[in-house]
């Protein structure tokens, strides 16, 4: 009988419910599969081809056929089990195999879902960003400013070391410009601290939270109103929404790198949201350019000079040369257009 064998292939065969492993052979006998003992002729398992269980191929993963009985015969020539499949009137390969190999169209696939994700980012997230804030209850900045604040203070900041007057000139001046803002100035609180690695820097959270550092104070010297000028600058944030925009931006963009990427990991997804709202604290050249008017319009409401933060812009170019790494005067435009463009709106307004 063992001369009418036709061997298929060999692997190990697994009897039912037992981690047993015995090397064995598959081979159609007398009309029907069988499991055979590798050194052997007698059958471990046998059964006719329609009552086998034979697993798909997909990619490296060995092939396993069950028999009726519950054993196992599993093997890692995926050709021998396609050939099987074959003769006996089924298909060789499963769909999630053919799919999982390499072809030049997943290429075209690669490229389209990096277009549509492109115009997810340039057309659909800012309606998208709009629409959130639109919707935004109060009590979101506020939760999103704390933790914000709560992530600076942990990693960059440090408690003032300013003393108590040169605050104090401060905190006045801020009081006086914010009660000229739509908000009112119950809806502001500045705050003071040490900017380490940040540096002269001043920024706004989305609820009214302002942050100034002694660096940008001691930078500034005995010209508070320069500062006045600066914290106008970032209340005009706050007032146009920039922060909150930003935030919802940057969580946008994590949603869409997490939406191509997949499972990125608790590590990678918390760097993304605490990155995306520390991103949140730097501008478009628009938002800057409309916070800049928003300034001169307050500065020259509470009485102070509007072409203060220009000037403070110059000391910037004296003492740091390139601002391009400071927040407030940040990135966009350059420092000399900014100047200008401030000038000219002060002028304007006057003109009107």
């Amino acid at each position: 009988m063992a001369s009418d064998d036709q061997p298929i292939c060999r692997g190990d065969w697994h009897p039912h419910s037992s981690s047993r492993s015995v090397q064995a052979r598959l081979l159609v006998r007398d009309g029907q599969i069988a499991a055979v003992e590798e050194e052997g002729e007698a059958a471990l398992a046998f059964a006719a081809f329609p009552a086998l269980d034979i697993s798909p191929r997909v990619g490296s993963i060995p092939r396993r056929i069950e028999f009726p009985d519950g054993s196992l015969f599993e093997t890692s020539d995926k050709d021998a089990i396609d050939r099987l499949l074959l003769v006996n009137g089924r298909k060789r390969a499963g769909l999630v195999h053919r799919l999982e190999r390499f072809h030049p169209r997943l290429l075209i696939f690669v490229a389209a879902v990096f277009l549509l994700s492109g115009l997810v980012y340039r057309c659909a997230l800012p309606v998208l960003v709009e629409v959130a804030v639109a919707v935004t209850p109060p009590v979101v900045p506020r939760m999103m400013s704390v933790s914000t604040l709560e992530t600076l203070d942990r990693t960059v900041l440090d408690e003032t070391k300013l003393d108590e007057a040169k605050r104090d000139a401060i905190s006045e001046g801020f009081a006086r410009i914010a009660a000229q803002s739509a908000r009112g100035a119950s809806a502001y609180a500045l705050h003071f601290r040490e900017g380490g690695a940040i540096g002269p820097n001043a920024f706004a959270l989305p609820d009214g939270t302002l942050i100034i550092t002694d660096e940008l104070v001691e930078l500034a010297g005995d010209d508070t109103e320069m500062l006045i000028g600066v914290l106008a600058h970032e209340i005009g944030h706050v007032e146009l929404e920039h922060s909150l925009r930003q935030i919802y931006r940057a969580a946008g963009m994590a949603g869409l790198i997490m939406l191509i990427a997949g499972d990125v990991g608790d590590s990678v997804e918390d760097l993304l949201v605490q990155g995306g709202g520390l991103l949140a604290l730097s501008y478009s050249r628009a938002a800057e350019a409309a916070a800049d008017r928003h300034s001169v319009e307050l500065m020259e409401k509470a009485g102070y000079d509007p072409a203060a933060v220009a000037r403070f812009f110059e000391i910037l170019e004296k003492k740091l040369g390139d601002t391009s790494g400071t927040n407030i005067l940040s990135t966009h435009p350059g420092t000399p257009e900014r100047k200008k463009a401030i000038l000219d709106y002060q002028a304007k307004l006057r003109q009107d």
